[in-house]
């Protein structure tokens, strides 16, 4: 589930409804209420969210008119998971921006995610076990240092011998086909965060062997 965090200020339109100045303190208390008045601050929210995939939605449109006939869809689908989230999110709220603020974000990110999948459907993913033999095909310009020549022609040996099948298949399909962390995660039945991790394993792993055999690689402990 996503999570945007509060910081970033994002213009939001505010549902009079329930808070006519954007009362984050309103917001929260009719969310957290119960009956009617939790059921119309809900019911509000969700239109906010949608206004908000709208416009991620047809922005992209203007660059994919493909979208024109799945746009209205995308858009009340990522509503829908905005506010699956927001309301699982909600006592995480830190009062960082304004709460519409805050919940615009996630109907962004929804949107954005609905997009890339959508831009993927139908597409066959890559997922050869020997895919990252490519590495070494092309050559370097001859502009290009000898340490970096040597270090590409290292790593086809180094991604054999110290990654596993599985970190092979995700770290080609991410770094060298492209693919969506999400839309890898929805194929192979796993979590983006699980896919995070493994990318993480693999690159460590990578820069252990190379560091053994002599190159010097920045970033030695993060990701």
């Amino acid at each position: 589930m996503l999570s945007p965090g509060d910081s970033t200020d994002v213009v939001a339109p505010a549902p009079a409804a329930v808070a006519p100045a954007d009362d984050t303190a309103a917001w929260l208390a009719a969310l957290r209420g119960t009956g009617a008045e939790r059921e119309r601050a809900i019911g509000e929210l969700h239109e906010l969210l949608l206004r908000a995939a709208r416009f991620t939605v047809r922005r992209a449109h203007a660059q994919r008119p493909q979208l024109r006939e799945a746009y209205e869809d995308l858009a009340h689908q990522s509503a829908d998971d905005a506010l699956v989230a927001v309301l699982a999110k909600l006592d995480t709220f830190r009062g960082e921006s304004r709460f519409t603020t805050w919940a615009y974000k996630f109907a962004v990110l929804e949107a954005s995610v609905a997009l890339r999948r959508h831009a993927w459907q139908g597409r066959e993913i890559p997922l050869e076990q020997d895919g990252w033999r490519t590495l070494h095909a092309s050559d370097p310009s001859p502009g290009e240092r000898a340490e970096s020549r040597e270090l590409l022609a290292a790593l086809p040996a180094a991604i054999e011998e110290a990654l596993t099948s599985h970190q092979r298949r995700v770290l080609v399909a991410v770094t060298l086909d492209g693919v969506p962390i999400d839309v890898l995660a929805e194929r192979l039945g796993t979590t983006r965060g699980a896919l995070y991790k493994t990318l993480h394993d693999a690159r460590r792993r990578l820069r252990e062997r190379l560091a053994a055999r002599g190159f010097e690689l920045g970033g030695g402990g993060g990701t």
